[in-house]
């Protein structure tokens, strides 16, 4: 019996209390002042009279270590319950509610919950996610709160939107979890019987299937030969009927289910229409009968035991096959080389095949002859395909590109030669050359022109240069052009030949457009160039003109050395460059003044005075970079560390050279050569990059500066004397390439 709250029969609540703040309560939501503490308690943390503070989420005891959320403490680990619910079923005679067997998931991290039911096979209901995941809140007058771990346990009930489900079990982890959190896990329990499966499975026991005559296992066959086909290439003569004509086939038998397509090969312009097919994939039989009467052939025949026919007989299957009719159809034992097959009637010749259906055969049969059948006549060879002549009118490219097609399109340029022998930085690419008019006209006589070729295009600019008091205004003798070569017809239906750079040599005698020329010498950039690719001109070639001084005197080595001694009063092996030219002139006549200028080029004997001074060639350089004011060779030395794949410190000449022109270092090219060559190198012929950027350095390592004005392009060039250029020449050294060392006796 309660005391009644009378002063002296309570208890002072405030005794020992030291906490005495107030909650939040009230606050500002959207600007509306509104009551917000609701769940929050009292004075000093204390609940009101008649308040009840839930939990929003699942409570779990905190162990040891570091204070993490649940989000990550939980992550992935969820809670598996077994668990059904009975639905009505109204009228059906056959179930009156059906129990229908489900998965609950409940995720710890956030306490949601999902619901899943187990596919059946023929369950006649939707199935799959019944609830799909989300926090659910707890039926009414409880609707404010939401289920969490505490509220599941086996042989519990809970509603989850007014569907009770019975938890029947839990797996091993849900069970060592709920056990760790001190709850009492019950015994399983069982799934009651669900009556319209119980009334499935004897309906399906009490059927007796329909048992067939004979086992045909053909998945073997299919997994075995499966996109296995062979192919044969047919031939079909149908000239016998009105407006036939042979007629080639491709032929493909399937290993996997002994079927056969055929597709026709229509050559071009046949006037047959492109067909996919012509016989569609499927049994070939080998006999062709008229077409059998609807159920004839069919898979089962039976017999009248006895009764009339139709109503009231019976009827057995017949097992034996004795009506049952039988049609032989094409195997891969009758596809052979040279066997003719019926096809509907149609008469196919097997001519050849693959070479996977010749090793088919050989591994199976142990056919090895599989040689085609020749069944086509010999084509006729193909005719020359004449064009029209040229009319005069555009350039003869663009008059065969009108012949070519019924729309012309304009004629195609090498667009790759011309970026690979475009002017590149100093490299011209451009070959000149000195030439005079072959004309007995005294006026005409002295006139000299500057003949160019570009490599780019094969275009030739002919120009010559004034002479005052001459009579003769100077200038372009003949526009950028390509031009042809002389004793060729105007209107033909070939095209023409035109001149191409190895026609081009000193002493070649050359006519344009009437005009007969006779090239008398090059600039040093044309002999460098041919020398370079020796193997596009053969008057630059040093092995091409040696073999050919070899071939009229190889049998005479010795008078050939005794006749160059004689020459020879000082015997240093050494002649000027126009005893040279009369000498070789005696040995062959028909060496050119190109071939003779390779020879002395090659071998030309250099004085001391010749070499290259390095401490001026160095001082030069500084003074062009000083008067440039280029200071970047840091950055030099950087993009050279790293292009220096090797790490070595050396660098090939070329590479270095194209890495001094990215830099934009200001030296002409001449000079960039120049300074590479006097530069360090190793025995590979590679420069050290270092050494190198350290004479070139005129900020920390400079040299006495000397004046150096640098050699441009002269547009006036009136050519280069080779007497001039290669004042000496080395005859021993040319011998010796051309007859070899002579041996020294031994002792």
């Amino acid at each position: 019996m309660a005391l009644p709250f009378l002063p002296g029969n309570s208890f002072n609540s405030n005794l020992g209390k030291t906490k005495y703040h107030k909650s939040h309560h009230f606050d500002y939501r959207n600007e509306v002042s509104m009551l917000v503490g609701e769940k929050k308690p009292g004075i000093g943390g204390e609940l009101l009279r008649g308040q009840k503070v839930r939990p929003e989420n699942s409570n779990y005891p905190k162990g040891e270590g570091s204070n993490i959320p649940a989000w990550v403490a939980f992550d992935r680990q969820v809670l598996c319950f077994d668990a059904y619910f009975q639905e009505a079923v109204h009228e059906k005679r056959e179930e009156q509610y059906r129990v229908r067997s489900c998965k609950i998931y409940f995720y710890l991290e956030d306490d949601s919950i999902q619901v899943i039911e187990p596919r059946t096979k023929n369950a006649g209901v939707p199935q799959g996610t019944l609830i799909r995941r989300h926090r659910i809140p707890k039926p009414a007058p409880n609707d404010d709160e939401y289920y969490s771990v505490e509220d599941f346990n086996i042989d519990k009930e809970i509603n989850l939107y007014s569907k009770v489900f019975k938890i029947t079990d839990c797996d091993e982890f849900t069970r060592n979890f709920l056990r760790k959190l001190g709850v009492r896990i019950q015994n399983k329990n069982t799934v009651p019987n669900d009556p319209y499966t119980k009334y499935r499975k004897a309906m399906d026991e009490s059927m007796q299937p329909l048992r067939p005559y004979e086992k045909h296992d053909t998945l073997k066959q299919f997994l075995d030969h499966d996109r296995h086909v062979l192919r044969f290439f047919c031939y079909w003569d149908d000239t016998d009927n009105m407006f036939g004509d042979p007629r080639e086939l491709i032929l493909h038998y399937f290993l996997a289910d002994d079927t056969i397509e055929i597709k026709e090969v229509i050559p071009p312009n046949s006037g047959r229409d492109a067909v996919p097919m012509f016989l569609r994939r499927g049994p070939l039989p080998k006999n062709v009968e008229s077409l059998k009467q609807p159920g004839e052939i069919t898979d089962r025949t039976v017999l009248n035991v006895f009764g009339p026919t139709g109503h009231g007989g019976r009827y057995i299957l017949d097992s034996l096959k004795t009506g049952a009719v039988h049609t032989e159809f094409y195997k891969d034992s009758d596809l052979t080389i040279g066997a003719v097959i019926n096809a509907w009637g149609r008469k196919l010749v097997l001519c050849d095949s693959d070479d996977f259906t010749k090793e088919y055969y050989r591994t199976k049969y142990g056919i090895e002859d599989m040689s085609a059948v020749s069944y086509k006549n010999r084509p006729l060879p193909p005719r020359e395909r004449i064009f029209p002549p040229y009319n005069g009118w555009g350039s003869e490219e663009d008059s065969l590109c009108s012949c070519m097609g019924l729309l012309p399109k304009p004629p195609k340029r090498d667009f790759i030669k011309f970026m690979e022998k475009d002017r590149r930085g100093l490299d011209s690419n451009v070959i000149r050359f000195l030439a005079r008019m072959d004309t007995s006209k005294p006026i005409d006589m002295d006139r000299r022109f500057i003949i160019s070729y570009f490599l780019s295009d094969d275009t030739i600019l002919v120009f010559e240069p004034p002479v005052r008091n001459s009579g003769i205004i100077g200038g372009k003798f003949l526009e950028r052009t390509r031009v042809k070569k002389p004793n060729q017809p105007m209107y033909s239906t070939q095209m023409s030949e035109y001149y191409l750079a190895p026609d081009l040599y000193v002493g070649a005698r050359v006519e344009f457009n009437s005009h007969k020329f006779v090239l008398i010498d090059a600039d040093e950039y044309a002999f460098r160039y041919m020398e370079e690719h020796a193997s596009e001109f053969s008057k630059a070639n040093i092995q091409c003109i040696l073999q050919k001084i070899l071939s009229l005197v190889g049998k005479t080595p010795d008078e050939v050395k005794s006749f160059f001694m004689k020459n020879d009063p000082t015997g240093a092996g050494i002649l000027e460059y126009d005893q040279l030219v009369a000498l070789l002139r005696q040995v062959d006549p028909t060496l050119t003044d190109h071939e003779i200028m390779t020879v002395a080029r090659h071998y030309s004997e250099r004085s001391p005075d010749d070499n290259i001074d390095s401490r001026k060639l160095v001082a030069i350089v500084q003074e062009q970079l000083r008067k440039r004011n280029y200071e970047g060779f840091g950055k030099l030395m950087e993009g050279c560390m790293q292009n220096d794949k090797s790490k070595e410190g050396f660098m090939d000449p070329e590479i270095l050279r194209t890495l001094f022109h990215a830099h934009r270092v200001p030296l002409p090219d001449d000079l960039l050569r120049a300074a590479i060559a006097i530069a360090p190198a190793n025995e590979r012929g590679e420069i050290c990059y270092s050494e190198l950027i350290k004479q070139m350095n005129w900020r920390d390592c400079p040299v006495p500066p000397m004046q150096y004005t640098a050699v441009q392009d002269d547009p006036n060039w009136q050519g280069t004397k080779q007497s001039n250029a290669v004042s000496r020449v080395n005859y021993v050294n040319m011998l010796d390439d051309c007859f070899g060392k002579p041996q020294v006796a031994q002792s």
